[in-house]
């Protein structure tokens, strides 16, 4: 497995673990869709409610998959699993990239202005200079939009272990 792969794992643990337990419950899932609807100030309550579910199915897809003691905890031990078997999360994955994408596009345009996508990756806890040093490698147009399927192709190449190089890895920088 890659290196990137790990980092970028560890780091979604640790923004994941939304009240700081130290593991993964439901309970971080529903405060990390909170913050990122709270987030959504221009977005459609459609949009909003759809960012929701995708939060509900992530963490639903992580207890069936990866909680392998059956506590209704996933540790991070459990949670890295995911890097060596990432096809069993592509469907969830791809929604939630979806779901977040069409967040930060709330007019519809089919792009992202850097400030809807900083406020966005700001409540799932992302550092600023990481944020826009990702807006940036996703290739920002002269307006400082980026397309929404630039931005969600990014999210699942997150989850991809064989991946290096990729714009994600400025999430994972030595400053984030």
């Amino acid at each position: 497995m890659r290196n990137e792969a790990v980092e970028r794992v560890e780091l979604i643990f640790r923004l994941f673990d939304a009240n700081g337990s130290g593991q993964l419950d439901s309970g971080d899932f529903d405060l990390m869709a909170q913050r990122v609807v709270a987030a959504a100030t221009g977005s459609a309550e459609a949009d909003k409610q759809r960012i929701v579910r995708a939060f509900q199915k992530y963490w639903e897809t992580l207890k069936a998959e990866l909680d392998a003691d059956r506590n209704g905890l996933v540790s991070l031990e459990e949670f890295s699993a995911c890097t060596l078997s990432p096809e069993r999360f592509d469907a969830t994955v791809g929604e939630f990239a979806e779901a977040l994408g069409a967040l930060g596009d709330p007019d519809g345009d089919g792009l992202i202005e850097r400030p809807v996508f900083a406020e966005l990756m700001s409540a799932i806890g992302f550092r600023s200079e990481n944020i826009h040093a990702l807006f940036d490698a996703f290739g920002p147009s002269e307006a400082d939009q980026i397309r929404v399927a630039t931005w969600v192709e990014g999210i699942k190449d997150y989850y991809q272990p064989e991946k290096a190089g990729i714009a994600g890895d400025q999430l994972v920088s030595t400053s984030a």
